[in-house]
């Protein structure tokens, strides 16, 4: 039997709970990131890394991190991109997709209902 195709723009991402983020006065959003697990704590003490990344978002980025609500779909964040930003924003959905993946593959967010949320 095949494998249905999904289409991206109806998933609803949802703010991983893990990692919490401040937003300074322009606006744009710092990611806080955690390194946690064995090997995180093995480069820690040897290597000396950091314990926290703080990954700082873009004007795109940080506009969108902040519409993320669990409710909207990657669709609806695209309708809002395209009101903000208009043409700036083309080639809309390619980057947008491209740019939700990379958020997901770091675990800054998570799918409702692809992904197990952890509080």
């Amino acid at each position: 039997m095949a494998k249905k195709q999904q289409n991206y723009l109806d998933f609803i991402p949802v703010v991983n709970p893990q990692n919490s983020w401040t937003e300074d006065a322009q606006g744009i959003v710092t990611i806080d990131m955690v390194h946690r697990g064995f090997y995180a704590r093995i480069a820690q003490k040897f290597f000396h890394t950091p314990r926290v990344s703080h990954i700082k978002l873009d004007e795109y980025g940080s506009f969108l991190w902040k519409e993320i609500d669990g409710i909207q779909t990657v669709g609806d964040l695209a309708a809002k991109m395209k009101a903000q930003f208009g043409e700036k924003a083309e080639p809309l959905y390619d980057r947008l997709v491209k740019y939700m993946q990379i958020l997901h593959n770091n675990r800054f967010i998570l799918f409702s209902g692809k992904d197990k949320v952890k509080s």
